[in-house]
């Protein structure tokens, strides 16, 4: 979409436990503004996010874009969702328990409504799963339940859910807490009235230009301080902006690191940093030469410059990262040495390898806000230790497609996550995006071996040897974090800084209040 005129806007306008209850699941998040500060009742806040055009759908089940997850967590719930450290935390779920084996978890839900006054049972949950999991369905959620016999699985009473599984799963909170696992009222499958649980009960709705909500005073954590909130669609940046400072928005999701520092500080908008919410870095195929051999991926690793490609190719908006996804989230190793430039350890370790002089093609796209960037800042880095980059700009339509299994070396990023579901979708032998081509028999042994380890403290430290494993030989390099930006009108209060993109506080409209 063009950016439009301001009469076309406004016209178009973890479980850190097996066992696990809502109470004691840590404090609130950390906000833009004052904790101190008296929420206020009242108003419409307006939020402008890219869109999907004229055939979105308020279906929650078929959200892909953040706009879909924003507005999907306004109307409905999940059974839980991801804290800032992307552990599962309760939502209609009150607790999870599993049995002995680990392969049936038995969910005890809390006292919540559908926006018709209607109880949320059991039933509910296994028709909204089961609507998921339909092979005949493109539903993105789809491959997160694949661990649960939904055949088997029951409803034990109203309030409770015993789920069969088909193999021990120590992390089935984060099934529960699966991107697009919302639940609907049982017998739901048309959305252009669409019925929720959630804090915000459906008004009205225009695909490709704005859903308007508003306050659901039954809300079972408490009612928004707004009384109405409006998505707004305006897919240029700059229109979102536009929007912003010209007063047809409260709040515009999603700004590249210049926009944010040119405005950042003036007083005309806030700039929120969520922090840590994406993976920045490098993908090496290690079933292929030149990075078959161990001693030449360590080279590269040792090359990088992490604080130069941070200030470089994410003007600083970020922070460095150290070979491994997750920072900052439950499992990752904070304790393992952070890995800075050796150009002359490189060096040495090539000539081991026999591979002084190397030439590699790098794949990048723009695709990604900083993957041009970077690629050129790397470029000049290896230079440095004898390496000759050729970066090759592909076609972002299909960049993702084509990396997958093309080229040796390419830009890569990855949005928030639990480890354990980066280790499962990336890094097995089965696993069906392993960008890096790991497959070790041994690896997919250990991370069996965790999924089948009820303790905690035990289930840690094989995740621990994973990605030590990881660190020294795998094929990520991971030179930084990205923080997501977001702006809002100075009114605006209540935006958590703490919570990465698709997690539990991200786009909460329900806590932020206009001053």
């Amino acid at each position: 979409m063009n950016t439009p005129s301001r009469r076309t806007l406004l016209l178009a306008t973890g479980a850190t436990a097996l066992s696990l209850t809502a109470t004691g699941c840590g404090s609130g998040p950390k906000t833009a503004s004052s904790d101190a500060a008296t929420p206020k009742q009242g108003g419409r806040l307006r939020a402008a996010f890219a869109g999907g055009g004229t055939n979105e759908t308020l279906d929650p089940h078929l959200a892909n874009l953040f706009v879909d997850a924003a507005r999907a967590k306004a109307l409905f719930d999940k059974l839980a969702d991801y804290g800032s450290d992307l552990s599962a935390v309760p939502r209609l779920a009150e607790s999870w328990e599993p049995n002995a084996a680990l392969d049936t978890w038995t969910v005890k839900l809390r006292r919540a409504a559908f926006h018709d006054g209607r109880p949320v049972t059991a039933e509910d949950v296994l028709y909204s799963y089961r609507r998921i999991a339909d092979p005949k369905r493109a539903f993105r959620a789809r491959a997160s339940l694949d661990p649960v016999d939904l055949t088997a699985s029951r409803a034990v009473d109203a309030a409770t859910v015993e789920f069969r599984l088909k193999r021990p799963y120590a992390e089935f909170p984060n099934v529960l807490a699966a991107f697009g696992a919302y639940i609907v009222p049982k017998d739901a499958d048309a959305f252009t009235e669409p019925v929720g649980s959630g804090p915000f009960r459906f008004v009205s709705f225009k695909p490709g230009s704005s859903l308007l909500v508003r306050r659901n005073p039954d809300y079972w954590e408490g009612a928004p301080h707004l009384d109405e909130l409006e998505f707004l669609i305006a897919d240029e940046e700059s229109a979102r902006v536009s929007a912003l400072l010209g007063g047809q928005a409260e709040y515009a999701h999603e700004l590249n690191p210049a926009t944010a520092r040119a405005h950042d500080g003036k007083g005309k908008v806030e700039i929120v940093r969520l922090r840590n919410s994406a993976m920045q870095g490098f993908v090496m195929k290690t079933d292929r030469p030149p990075f078959d051999d161990k001693r030449v991926r360590q080279a590269f690793l040792l090359i990088a410059d992490r604080k130069e490609l941070v200030d470089g190719a994410l003007s600083g908006a970020g922070e460095i990262g150290n070979d491994l996804f997750g920072k900052g989230c439950q499992y990752y190793p904070a304790g393992l040495p952070q890995r800075t430039q050796d150009l002359e350890r490189a060096r040495a370790l090539l000539r081991e390898a026999g591979a002084e002089n190397l030439k590699v093609t790098l794949d990048t796209s723009p695709v990604a806000a900083g993957f041009v960037e970077a690629a050129g800042i790397f470029k000049e880095q290896a230079a440095k230790a004898g390496v000759t980059v050729e970066v090759k700009v592909g076609n972002k339509d299909t960049y993702w497609k084509d990396i997958l299994d093309g080229g040796t070396f390419a830009s890569y990023r990855s949005g928030a996550m639990p480890i354990e579901s980066h280790i499962s979708q990336r890094l097995l032998t089965k696993s069906t995006t392993n960008a890096t081509h790991w497959k070790q028999a041994d690896f997919d042994d250990l991370y069996t071996q965790a999924q089948s380890t009820r303790d905690l403290a035990a289930r840690t430290a094989l995740y621990e040897r994973m990605q030590r494993r990881l660190y020294e030989e795998g094929g990520f390099l991971v030179w930084g974090f990205a923080d997501w930006l977001v702006a809002t009108a100075p009114t605006v209060r209540g935006v958590a800084e703490d919570a990465p993109a698709n997690t539990l506080d991200w786009a909460r409209f329900d806590r932020l209040w206009l001053a």
